[in-house]
């Protein structure tokens, strides 16, 4: 590796959140979503960290047949279920659980030839308005589904929009609870905000994402400060260039940031094209050297300016966290305006990646 920048993965970390979530969790089974390549970590380098799991849950086909490959035989979940109806020939060769939200799809399924019967979830529209039937539906489409050879067990499913809020659920359980109303059904509807924070939501499954990873579901760090969970991921780099600047100096493209006294800055090895956040503000937070400092100027490709006031020890090769143990990645994302899922997933192939 030449240039420094680097992201370290720390699967220890990974295997606590789980059980901190196993914990959280009580009697219900768990699907751990590893979607979007297990949130940007790489579903090869973690998924044997979560094999203590009961599911894993995601969008791709190709990536359920990773696993399958790489010899997990437990349930796995695609969440927005088969997009072609060529595609379930393969969910019955590697055995794999659909989500089941649209019409087309249930004529796809009760006309399919497979070898054995499809387990099935059933995607209510309790309010968010993204997939699912919505609830006065729901009970005629579990009756199809009952009445199909090909299909094997059923659970219902849903998803909530503000579970991080302490009201957040209200609605989208009366509405689910609508849909169930007669119903002999397993549920799953439960994602992290709702397995940590609304336990009446958890029933059978629970579908953990952002907090086995080590961020929070509402965006604000304090809001699992206690709750032991551990960032898997660190973004880290190295100082590779100092500026000394005088009043009136400007820092980054833009001239967004000039200097009001004198100021030493380093130029640390890593920018948007390393998946750091170009809006950044000034000030965002960052790690040199053990001591906590912030950006200024504008973040550029390759490079973004911290400022050494805190830290004048530091020099030429001194080691830099973007994001990670110390610095939580939900701060950097506050600082974009945005969250910390979209900075897990968005770390550039270009980045190394070492488990740890």
């Amino acid at each position: 590796m030449s240039r420094p920048v680097l992201a370290s993965l720390d699967l220890q970390a990974l295997r606590n959140n789980l059980a901190i979530v196993r914990r959280a969790a009580g009697s219900a089974r768990i699907w751990s979503v590893v979607k979007a390549n297990a949130y940007g970590h790489g579903l090869d380098r973690v998924w044997n960290a979560l094999r203590e799991t009961d599911g894993f849950a995601m969008l791709n086909l190709e990536e359920a047949i990773l696993l399958r490959e790489r010899g997990w035989k437990g349930p796995i979940l695609l969440l927005e279920g088969f997009f072609h109806a060529d595609e379930l020939e393969l969910f019955d060769k590697y055995r794999l659980t659909t989500s089941i939200h649209s019409n087309w799809q249930l004529k796809v399924l009760q006309n399919a030839r497979v070898h054995a019967p499809i387990d099935v979830y059933v995607k209510v529209n309790s309010g968010m308005n993204r997939l699912g039937f919505s609830p006065d539906k729901v009970s005629s489409v579990w009756q199809q589904l009952r009445a199909m050879s090909n299909v094997g067990s059923m659970t219902l499913m849903s998803h909530f929009a503000q579970a991080e809020n302490a009201d957040g659920v209200d609605a989208p359980m009366k509405q689910v609870e609508f849909a169930a109303e007669g119903l002999d059904c397993p549920r799953s509807l439960a994602n992290s905000a709702a397995t940590l924070w609304h336990p009446e939501t958890h029933f059978d499954w629970v579908r953990p994402g952002i907090v086995l990873y080590g961020a929070s579901p509402s965006g604000q760090w304090q809001d699992i400060a206690n709750s032991g969970l551990k960032p898997v991921m660190t973004l880290s780099s190295e100082i590779i260039g100092i500026q000394n600047l005088k009043p009136g100096d400007a820092v980054g493209y833009g001239s967004r940031y000039r200097a009001t006294q004198e100021l030493r800055i380093g130029i640390v090895a890593c920018g948007y094209a390393d998946g750091y956040p170009r809006i950044a503000a000034n000030g965002t937070p960052v790690l040199v050297d053990g001591i906590r400092t912030g950006t200024v100027g504008a973040i550029s490709m390759d490079m973004l300016a911290v400022d050494l006031t805190p830290c004048p020890q530091a020099g030429i090769g001194t080691p830099v966290e973007l994001w990670g143990k110390e610095i939580k990645i939900d701060e950097v994302a506050a600082s974009a305006g945005t969250v910390g899922y979209e900075l897990m997933c968005a770390v550039a192939p270009r980045v190394p990646v070492v488990t740890v």
